[in-house]
């Protein structure tokens, strides 16, 4: 997305925490975890929290009567806007909005992430720009045992069992990005 692109977000209503860095994007395209298709056999390998990033994800949860504890949705699918009754259904219960440009990280969706893996009850959260990272740092902030799923385009939901080497994984990625790591690792911190 160009600086200059309408859907990106103003740069004054956001603090940019990390980019996505071009050679890792290929690298972000391998799935940190199982594909599955269908949410009611996911379901049965859940205990524990569940994060869902991404509007298909969380309507096949709520489709399957399962309200995800944390629930992170942009309102688009494969950078086009989802059809109305997904989009009807994986807003109706919005608790928290953030700002979060594509391929970024911002400061923003961390605070609201935090916020709402802190929540007694399920939180949605609507990201105005787009949700896609949120899954890396959300693997790294849930607690052990926790499941994110997340869309891998065009074959199903990457279902990711947190656990410290998974944690660890994903920190060595986010480890990569430019931008204030360590800013995202004070945020992070005391998370487990």
């Amino acid at each position: 997305m160009s600086p200059d692109d309408p859907d990106r977000p103003d740069d004054g209503a956001y603090e940019r925490l990390l980019v996505l860095p071009d050679d890792l994007r290929s690298e972000l395209k391998t799935p940190l975890g199982p594909i599955e298709t269908d949410a009611e056999v996911l379901l049965e390998e859940i205990d524990g929290p569940l994060i869902t990033v991404g509007d298909v994800v969380t309507y096949h949860f709520l489709e399957a009567d399962y309200t995800p504890h944390v629930a992170l949705v942009d309102e688009r699918t494969k950078r086009q806007q989802v059809d109305e009754e997904i989009r009807d259904t994986v807003v109706a219960e919005t608790d928290l909005e953030a700002v979060n440009p594509p391929a970024e990280l911002s400061t923003d969706v961390i605070d609201v992430l935090l916020e709402g893996l802190d929540a007694d009850g399920s939180t949605t959260i609507l990201v105005e720009g787009e949700e896609d990272l949120v899954a890396l740092p959300a693997i790294v902030a849930a607690p052990d045992g926790a499941s994110v799923v997340y869309g891998q385009p065009d074959e199903g939901m990457v279902h990711v069992v947190v656990t410290d080497d998974v944690r660890a994984e994903v920190r060595d990625l986010l480890e990569r990005f430019e931008g204030d790591v360590e800013r995202l690792w004070a945020m992070l911190d005391g998370t487990h």
